[in-house]
């Protein structure tokens, strides 16, 4: 997926919503531009909800269709339409990847289940968005572990932090799904609700 300049439209959104925009050095970029910018009007309520779909596409890295998809989806299933979606995005395999310290970020994570390093429950997936599922292990496959690209993967480990719903073993290098991902656990940086509603009008 083109993006463009990321620090660009990361401002735009007011979210740091790509990896290379969640560092100190753009937060102090961010708050000297804010400070030589003329205030801007109130946006609209679509402007908005609008603002919210950009943020959360951007956030997992996928298209306006495939974006698309995954609302319908949400919408269609039983149960609160919210945490669909959130399931949804989440269980996203590159998204697990990323969520759990294997990979740098979500374009890293991407391309490392493209090019066939990671496993699900033994069986090699190179399908980004395949969906996990609860009880599912993911891991490195056994010809792709002594890469460089896992190189610094112990260390990494250990300075990262899985959400709740993912059970990381840094010895054995796996990742088990143990849970549900929450919008409630994980640090959204766009409202959910807001972007539904912006495809229900």
């Amino acid at each position: 997926m083109q993006i463009g300049p990321r620090y660009k439209k990361a401002r735009y959104l007011g979210a740091p919503v790509f990896t290379k925009t969640q560092t100190q050095k753009y937060a102090i970029r961010a708050q000297q531009k804010q400070k030589t910018t003329k205030r801007k009007r109130g946006k609209s309520e679509y402007g908005q909800q609008l603002m919210e779909k950009q943020k959360a596409r951007y956030s997992y890295g996928v298209s306006g269709g495939q974006f698309s998809n995954y609302v319908k989806k949400a919408l269609q299933a039983t149960g609160d339409n919210a945490k669909n979606l959130i399931h949804l995005l989440e269980g996203r395999l590159d998204n697990v990847v990323v969520r759990a310290g294997f990979a740098p970020s979500r374009s890293a994570a991407r391309q490392m289940v493209a090019h066939g390093h990671i496993v699900v429950d033994g069986k090699k997936v190179t399908i980004p968005s395949y969906q996990v599922s609860l009880g599912e292990k993911i891991s490195i496959r056994e010809g792709s572990k002594a890469k460089a690209l896992f190189a610094k993967l112990d260390e990494e480990l250990k300075a990262s932090k899985a959400p709740a719903w993912l059970a990381v073993d840094p010895s054995t290098r796996e990742i088990k799904v143990a849970g549900q991902p929450s919008a409630e656990t994980n640090d959204l940086l766009f409202d959910v609700r807001a972007v539904l509603e912006f495809y229900t009008r």
